[in-house]
């Protein structure tokens, strides 16, 4: 073998023997899949996060930062949806930074900066966001804004000290049709000649390796209590992952016969933008080229005084807020709004017989 190269082939086997193992929480232990569907997207989930940790942890350089899409149809993980574009850039709080953009038809869109340890394991808190509605953005939809430890005029967050990486979301009401927002970063100060090197290359195997070990800490996720939502939650500024910091979550699980529905009733307060999503127990959603599997506060068809109901079943009652389940006898539920003017009330669940849902 040739001289040099000695600590990132022994990185690379480490990788190669985690990966090995992976598949083995599928069968065994509490948390073992019980469905052929979930075993067979696990597959693919190991592949979207090892996809993702390289594209995060080995290719990504803060010196000369791009965005990178970290979530999309052939990229499922950790809380995917239909109606979003995720782009991740790394980032060195010594340096500065600026970002152009272009909003598009995004109804929301955010930026949030990051900190927390640089070798693979999940970010501990949101050092700055700003959103679409804090930004100062020009007539034509263009904006621009700063990323350095001094201030700067204008749209600015301030890098602290452990700052590793920004995170851009817009989200859109119909992802068919709708114009993405366009996001590009560049360091003002980059540094003139790269080299590539042994062990440098060898940390960000490993930093991929912890990325990747990270994830299947969280996946697959237990089942929760059937048929039920939990208390809708703000995020605060201390962070286990890449949550946003002006959103509300919660989080529910299903589980349904082939004639049965799960009947989702509630109200959004105003907000930017909510959605629904089912997800596997690996964090993603089902294939949407095909069915809904999930919906939005644009797509959802409320009552006069602004109630919805959101049917979670396998077939088609005719309801137009039906939601596919894909043939999953099990699942969870993940709503979300982004800057909601007060936390949002928990929706109710019940189950009836497919055949009783409603109509509006």
């Amino acid at each position: 073998m040739p001289p040099g190269a000695a600590a990132t082939r022994e990185a690379y086997h480490e990788l190669l023997e985690l990966l090995r193992g992976l598949d083995d929480r599928f069968f065994e232990g509490p948390r073992a899949l019980r469905d052929p569907a979930s075993v067979l997207e696990g597959y693919r989930w190991i592949f979207s996060v090892l996809q993702v940790a390289f594209d995060c942890y080995v290719w990504a350089d803060p010196n000369r930062p791009r965005f990178v899409e970290i979530v999309g149809p052939y990229k499922k993980w950790g809380g995917d949806n239909a109606d979003a574009f995720y782009a991740f850039a790394p980032l060195d709080p010594a340096r500065r930074y600026r970002v152009r953009g272009r909003k598009g038809d995004a109804v929301y869109l955010s930026l949030t900066v990051y900190g927390g340890p640089r070798d693979g394991r999940y970010s501990e808190r949101i050092v700055g966001s700003l959103n679409d509605r804090q930004m100062q953005i020009d007539a034509d939809g263009s904006f621009e804004l700063r990323l350095s430890a001094a201030e700067q005029p204008g749209n600015w967050i301030r890098l602290e000290p452990d700052a590793v990486c920004a995170i851009t979301r817009d989200y859109v009401v119909d992802p068919a049709r709708a114009r993405r927002a366009v996001w590009e970063i560049e360091a003002e100060d980059p540094p003139g000649i790269w080299r590539e090197d042994d062990a440098e290359l060898a940390r960000r195997f490993r930093a991929a390796a912890t990325w990747v070990a990270e994830q299947a800490k969280i996946a697959p996720l237990p089942p929760g209590e059937p048929n039920t939502v939990a208390e809708p939650f703000p995020v605060p500024k201390v962070t286990t992952g890449w949550a946003a910091g002006d959103a509300a979550y919660a989080m529910g699980s299903f589980e349904l016969g082939p004639d049965e529905a799960l009947l989702l009733q509630g109200r959004s307060p105003a907000c930017a933008f909510w959605n629904l999503c089912l997800w596997n127990p690996f964090l993603h959603t089902y294939n949407y080229d095909y069915e809904r599997v999930t919906i939005n506060g644009g797509q959802v068809r409320t009552d006069e005084d602004g109630a919805f109901t959101i049917v979670v079943a396998q077939r088609d009652p005719g309801h137009p807020n039906w939601v596919s389940t894909q043939g999953h006898p099990r699942g969870h539920l993940w709503f979300r709004w982004f800057a909601p003017a007060e936390v949002p009330k928990r929706p109710s669940a019940r189950v009836v017989p497919l055949a009783e849902v409603p109509g509006v």
